[in-house]
């Protein structure tokens, strides 16, 4: 994470698992420890992959709407005041997800790099 409005650089490493469920989605955990500076905290979240009419759509695991699962195509999610810009990269090694997220109190940009073990 290279946070510009704090002008830090975090860094994740953890796993993210996951786990194809009986209704066709797939549950995606991802867990973690962010190290910057001298801090350290435990991170993690669940989000959902659903097929739908139109591809495939991620959602938060409270059901709520994130974004399609477009590969190689930029993608967008509103939170307000804030917005989130995304794009998914897929390649022979694993993926690639870079999120830019910008707000009053936000201006970063996250790049996550996932491979198999």
């Amino acid at each position: 994470v290279e946070d510009r409005l704090n002008d830090e650089s975090r860094r994740v490493v953890g796993e993210t698992t996951l786990t194809l469920l009986d209704d066709g989605r797939v549950r995606w955990d991802e867990t973690g420890t962010m190290r910057w500076a001298w801090n350290e905290v435990p991170v993690s979240r669940t989000l959902f992959v659903e097929p739908r009419d139109d591809g495939w759509f991620v959602t938060f695991e409270d059901g709520r709407d994130f974004h399609p699962w477009a590969t190689g195509t930029r993608v967008d999610h509103a939170c307000s005041p804030d917005h989130y810009s995304g794009v998914i990269q897929v390649d022979d090694d694993g993926w690639s997800v870079e999120w830019a997220a910008r707000g009053p109190a936000k201006d970063y940009t996250m790049l996550s790099r996932l491979s198999r073990s």
